[in-house]
């Protein structure tokens, strides 16, 4: 694949990316809005244990296959490409419905893990049982799905898997929507069969994106033939590989991938087995406990992951470089590399994390619900730190991946959740609610201590050349906070958190203000360009004849 093709194809699939997770975070406003915290939380007894049997059933397959199918294409082996996507099509859809038996079946006893079987008050068991066996039936598809992902991006052809990403997403929202307002709007149904036929909506949504990828398979099929016959007058090879040994190579590339992206969800289940439990230790009813997972688990959540998809958007396309930079034993254009990655998830991460932590209860007054504002503007103070955790930590691992050690991402991975496990329900008897974000943030700081010694260790990166640029991205942080601190102080007392529209201004005025200070401070001292490779156009271009004008005055 040229260089061309390859950029090409990372800036689609990261648009791609992008645009699905700001999707799947603005949905979830409207959505919270008709189920309230309650609903949020049953939704989220679902959602968390689907996406761990996601991990699970796919095994980091449409990577993994996509670098088989690469390397053996390249080879001109395409007997062996066509051996392995049409087992895989075949191994796939039986991990898929042995994933969805086993997530459906398991169903009760998650629930009554989560929940009090004797407290009526909150969310019932039958609700939650209900939940998670809707969402498991996405799991049919999800392993199929992924395979024929990886098929295609095996050729370089990154639009089928960006095309059919954003079409999943599109139908899963809108069917998960629609159908909630119907039920509880128009056929008077109650809050449990809302919100387990939202969870539906993932069932549906990967039925859109299959469709999607069925019609680029009949339409690629004439290019894929033809690369296929200019394999063969090239000098087609066949490597004739047993199928164990095909299998072999491929889960060498797929469970490292595979647990790393298993993260998140993890962490997520260590709080679906204990923070209801720890809270009801404390004196809280049930109900109050699912308002607060709710908040945390959901609506806080969604709000966290914003300045993550944006720091990790960003970062996918200087990955592959430090990857090329390694392989080649180019040191200096691999400290380059990583020195840039780590200065820019850090520029955007740390001042949106800050400006949430300021602004926690305008955001989720304006995104959500008022009446909740006391909880979730309360969770949502704690948890924004954790966005930079989050960051660093996916940054860290993917350079891991890009050196060859991915056996330390694991590592880091098994010791956060270990740690988090551990801390956990202490966490909470001690510390009320924000005691399961502080053990997050214990085990994402472990795990991130890892990566960073195995980078420094493996590919002896001089972490030095991030402290100057850490320590002025913190001062003009520091700058744009106090000012969004005042204007929200102020602002406050002229429009009062009493309605959504005060919430919307109060967040407009000191994001837009905090925005423009931030990157005014940053383009002026030319700090934004040493970070960015050059400055903004606009204001880039004001500032250049800003200095020629005082250059000729002077």
């Amino acid at each position: 694949m040229s260089e061309h093709h390859l950029l090409r194809g990372t800036a689609i699939l990261t648009t791609a990316i992008f645009i699905s997770k700001i999707l799947g975070i603005i949905y979830i406003f409207p959505f919270q809005a008709m189920v309230g915290l309650e609903g949020l939380a049953l939704y989220h007894y679902g959602y968390t244990p689907y996406t761990v049997f996601i991990s699970l059933s796919t095994l980091g397959i449409p990577i993994a296959i996509s670098k088989f199918i690469s390397k053996y294409h390249a080879l001109g082996d395409r007997h062996t490409v066509q051996r392995l996507f049409r087992s895989g099509l075949v191994v796939m859809s039986m991990t898929g419905l042995v994933a969805f038996a086993t997530l459906f079946f398991l169903a009760e006893p998650i629930a009554l893990q989560v929940l009090d079987p004797d407290n009526l008050d909150g969310n019932s068991i039958d609700d939650a049982v209900f939940t998670i066996r809707m969402v498991s039936t996405a799991l049919i598809v999800i392993p199929l799905l992924s395979t024929i992902r990886g098929y295609f991006q095996g050729f370089g052809m990154m639009g089928p898997t960006a095309v059919s990403q954003v079409v999943e997403q599109i139908v899963r929202i809108i069917f998960i929507l629609v159908l909630t307002y119907l039920i509880l709007e128009i056929w008077g149904g109650g809050l449990g069969a809302a919100v387990g036929f939202a969870t539906f909506g993932a069932f549906v949504g990967a039925l859109g994106g299959l469709a999607v990828l069925i019609i680029f398979l009949v339409k690629r099929k004439k290019v894929l033939a033809t690369q296929a016959l200019s394999d063969q007058a090239n000098g087609e090879r066949d490597h004739a590989m047993s199928l164990p040994r095909m299998y072999k190579e491929l889960l060498s590339y797929a469970l490292p991938i595979s647990f790393v992206g298993l993260a998140i969800p993890l962490y997520q289940t260590v709080d679906l087995m204990t923070f209801n439990q720890a809270l009801m230790q404390i004196g809280y009813s049930q109900r109050e406990a699912e308002m607060f997972f709710g908040a945390f688990g959901q609506a806080a959540h969604k709000l966290v992951l914003i300045p993550v998809s944006i720091a990790t958007a960003m970062s996918i396309t200087i990955i592959p470089a430090v990857t090329s930079a390694f392989v080649s034993q180019d040191h200096d254009k691999l400290q380059k590399q990583m020195t840039q990655v780590y200065q820019t998830i850090l520029f955007f991460t740390l001042p949106a994390s800050v400006g949430l932590v300021l602004l926690a209860d305008a955001a989720y007054g304006t995104l959500y619900s008022l009446e909740d504002i006391e909880i979730g503007g309360h969770m949502l103070t704690y948890y924004a730190p954790i966005a930079v955790l989050f960051s660093v930590f996916a940054v860290s691992t993917s350079i891991l991946q890009g050196i060859n050690q991915q056996k330390f991402a694991v590592i880091a991975l098994m010791s956060g959740i270990a740690l988090k496990a551990i801390c956990n329900y202490p966490f909470i008897l001690w510390f009320d609610a924000k005691g399961a974000i502080l053990a997050t943030g214990a085990g994402y700081m472990l795990a991130i201590s890892i990566c960073l010694w195995a980078i420094g260790r493996y590919a002896a990166f001089d972490f030095r050349a991030v402290g100057k640029p850490l320590s002025c991205i913190a001062g003009y942080t520091a700058l744009m906070g106090v000012l969004v601190w005042l204007m929200n102080s102020g602002l406050a007392h002229v429009f009062p958190l009493e309605t959504k529209l005060n919430a919307l201004i109060i967040l407009s005025v000191t994001v837009i203000t905090g925005v423009v200070v931030y990157l005014f401070i940053s383009i002026r001292t030319g700090f934004a360009e040493k970070i960015l490779g050059r400055p903004l156009p606009v204001i880039g271009k004001y500032l250049r004849r800003k200095r020629d004008r005082n250059e000729l005055n002077g």
